[in-house]
């Protein structure tokens, strides 16, 4: 059987029926999911630091006797561990990110009118958010660029407090690697805490957790369920699926670099979705072959294999115009333009996370390096969402001083529409004065 499906489109229209298949992501099976973080979430609520304490011995630390907030010494300590080269790594990942994510900080402003009144729109920062990081396979494969991406527009956007859950290891430690990009940004609020647990005491606050405004960084379906069901009560960044990469692809293209960029999201998880888009038949043929052969030697073959197989496609259409118009429609996470031309090809891109221009932009780099916020829509949210940004961590409010000649002035009007709404106290609030 082949690795990877291959799609022949005559239209974009096509990819309606034919790409039937990939809206299954949105629905994946599991269980009652919902009912579960409902229970852990009301047990957190009712019995604070306890609860966080017998959901980490349960499940990530057996004997975890708390205390569930680390040491700003011990934050220090483990830092120094890591080798000078990885932190090194992590710093300068970190400038880029920063000097990416000042560029999208916003000014207050007031504008004045001629009668005197004054208008205009207030930006502050939240005041405390709380920040997700994943551990990753028991802690061993710590997601420290997600952190560097939520946490560095947070600290750009001015949040005074930032607070980070993520879980700790069997021994009960925190992967040294996240405590090192902790010390890096100046972050000395840790708590050993993960799962949506973890969310719930973000949200709620326990004995020794106060509840934040905003929370952001990924999960797995436990912990993206908890943000959804405490969204309202606190902000979220998002509600994230799986990771997903549409490549559009000319016949300029390497076919081993598309076949490595496809893999390299597919290797995430088996929920995974990598798609490529090109004109030529052969080229479809080589590059199945390709998938099959670097899949083969990779340490997560069998999840990068089980994704292609089940949420992959090779898809072949006419020419570049129908190549974009199904990748509109997809609205992909990830979109690389694998194309001698892609930059007069981005004009035609409407929908897309982040837009990967040309032979050397593959994703990866903006996943980690880049600058570029690395935290996107997904599951076509594209359509009508954009990137975690600076905004993500502000909020803006509208300033209003009317003077009294514009009272006077528009007092009239204003009580019109008042009582087409059936509102009379509106209007004499007006007309009083």
């Amino acid at each position: 059987m082949a690795i990877c499906r291959i799609i022949n489109l005559q239209s974009d229209k096509d990819w309606a029926k034919a790409g039937q298949w990939l809206e299954e992501r949105a629905h994946p099976g599991g269980g009652d999911v919902e009912g579960h973080v409902r229970e852990i979430i009301a047990n957190v609520r009712s019995r604070g630091d306890a609860a966080l304490i017998d959901y980490t011995a349960r499940f990530d630390c057996p004997g975890f006797a708390g205390p569930i907030r680390v040491k700003p010494q011990d934050i220090a300590r483990a830092a120094a561990t890591v080798p000078a080269e990885d932190r090194e790594c992590i710093a300068q990942a970190a400038g880029n990110i920063r000097a990416f994510h000042e560029q999208q900080k916003e000014k207050s402003w007031f504008t004045t009118r001629p009668d005197g009144s004054i208008l205009g729109q207030m930006v502050n920062p939240v005041g405390r958010v709380g920040l997700y990081v994943p551990g990753g396979k028991g802690g061993n494969t710590p997601l420290v660029s997600s952190f560097l991406m939520n946490a560095i527009p947070a600290l750009v956007a001015g949040v005074p407090e930032i607070a980070v859950c993520t879980p700790c290891r069997n021994d009960g430690t925190i992967n040294p690697v996240i405590l090192a990009a902790a010390h890096l940004l100046d972050i000395s609020e840790v708590y050993c805490v993960g799962g949506a647990w973890a969310v719930a005491a973000m949200a709620y606050g326990t004995q020794t957790m106060d509840p934040v405004d905003v929370i952001a960084g990924p999960g797995n379906i436990f912990v993206t369920t908890a943000k959804r069901l405490v969204q309202g009560t606190v902000g979220i960044d998002m509600i994230a699926g799986p990771s997903e990469v549409c490549v559009v692809a000319d016949g300029s293209a390497d076919v081993k670099w598309l076949a490595a960029d496809m893999l390299s999201q597919a290797e995430h998880d088996p929920l995974a979705s990598a798609i490529c888009i090109v004109f030529d038949q052969h080229l479809a043929d080589a590059l199945q072959t390709e998938l099959e052969e670097q899949c083969a030697k990779l340490p997560r073959s069998a999840i990068a294999g089980r994704s292609l197989m089940d949420w992959g496609a090779i898809v072949v259409v006419p020419n570049l115009s129908c190549a974009l118009a199904v990748a509109n429609r997809i609205a992909p996470e990830h979109l690389e333009l694998s194309l001698r031309d892609p930059w007069g090809a981005l004009p035609y891109v409407k929908n897309a996370g982040a837009v990967f221009m040309g032979h050397y932009s593959p994703e990866p780099v903006g996943d980690y390096f880049a600058g570029p916020n690395h935290v996107l829509p997904t599951l076509g949210t594209a359509r009508f969402s954009s990137a975690l940004s600076v905004q993500t961590f502000c909020k803006k409010t509208s300033i209003v001083a009317t003077s009294r000649e514009f009272v006077s002035e528009s007092r009239q009007a204003i009580a019109a529409l008042a009582r087409l709404e059936g509102l009379e106290a509106h209007a004499r609030s007006v007309e009083i004065r």
